[in-house]
């Protein structure tokens, strides 16, 4: 609700064949010359885009705002559903994807960090990442972020750090993916550079950080821990605070007011890149589409409203930079997970 490697996963049959028959006894030789390939007809049918997670949160938001977009600027022309499928930080859709998918052209899939966690990580691991699938773009990014309930005595970062330091059992703290995962990690990784040890904070997860908000309003949680852009609905209804942003510098928007972490002394950034993946042995003449159609998307006027509206900020990475991006991004996570002891 935290959270953007590199052979290619396809093999092309050849498009055409240079056929040469040699003449005996010194004749000519003839050329015949196959027919041009046919153009590509793809996409032919309605399309499914998978939010690993459930409704509200970061991946939610992202999967309905590029259909909306694609729709609205009639990029695509067949149907795009979103379908939500929670589970394990969308580790039990990258499961099945991974093993049922891998040459379902018209299933595509939105994640974050995520992707890359999940498959590092100590406890709770899969099998399963970025490498069995083909990633097609890198669209946005966003940052880590820490808030509390309105009615919370907590005002900013350092109190609530302080307290956690004398007794980390004392308090609760929420987020919208597994241990081990994004939002765990956006919530710990402030106390750990603050001197805590990361093994005795109480981290509740939930499947998707609508759930995670839910049980912070509803008194289950003292803290939550997830991504910024997902919590301005709930700064402007005054339900809830954000006592810190994971970024380089302030954000804009209803957040334009809340200091970064390093500002108020902690030493961190965090960020969610969000992007678009497909199956692993997708078909070059699908990858080649989305690779023209997710470029061109990033530059509508429609596009670059919605990104506003939902305070992120456009990093567009083509499939061969997104995916050279996300091998760097894997050392960097895995650096992370080794100084907290959370690696595999």
């Amino acid at each position: 609700m935290m959270k953007s490697i590199s052979a290619a996963f396809w093999k092309t049959a050849p498009i055409g064949i240079l056929a040469i028959s040699l003449a005996a006894c010194g004749n000519a030789s003839k050329e015949t010359t196959a027919p041009a390939a046919a153009a590509s007809k793809y996409p032919e049918k309605a399309l499914t885009l998978v939010a690993p997670s459930g409704a509200g949160g970061g991946w939610d938001m992202t999967a309905r705002t590029i259909a909306k977009v694609l729709t609205e600027t009639k990029s695509v022309e067949k149907a795009i559903t979103v379908e939500n499928k929670p589970g394990g930080g969308g580790a039990v859709f990258m499961a099945e994807y991974a093993t049922k998918d891998v040459k379902d052209n018209y299933k595509l899939f939105v994640s974050s960090p995520p992707i890359l966690i999940n498959n590092l990580k100590k406890e709770g691991n899969t099998p399963y990442g970025y490498k069995d699938t083909t990633p097609l773009a890198q669209l946005t990014k966003d940052y880590g972020a820490i808030a509390v309930a309105a009615n919370s005595k907590y005002s900013d970062l350092k109190l609530l750090l302080n307290d956690m330091k004398a007794d980390p059992s004392k308090l609760t703290v929420a987020g919208g993916s597994a241990p081990g995962s994004m939002d765990h990690l956006v919530s710990i990784l402030p106390a750990f550079k603050f001197g805590i040890d990361p093994k005795k904070i109480k981290y509740l997860s939930y499947d998707g950080g609508g759930e995670a908000v839910t049980a912070l309003l509803g008194g289950n949680a003292d803290v939550l821990g997830t991504d910024a852009s997902s919590l301005e609905q709930y700064v402007k209804a005054g339900k809830i605070k954000v006592l810190a942003v994971a970024s380089p510098q302030r954000l804009g928007g209803t957040l334009k007011d809340v200091p970064t972490m390093k500002e108020q002394g902690v030493d961190t950034e965090f960020l969610i890149w969000r992007g678009i993946f497909g199956p692993k042995e997708m078909s070059a003449d699908a990858k080649k589409f989305w690779d023209d159609t997710l470029k061109k998307m990033v530059e509508t006027e429609q596009w670059k409203k919605e990104v506003s509206a939902n305070n992120w900020q456009t990093d567009y990475k083509n499939s061969n930079d997104f995916k050279a991006y996300l091998a760097q991004q894997e050392t960097q996570v895995k650096d992370i997970l080794t100084a907290m002891g959370m690696q595999k």
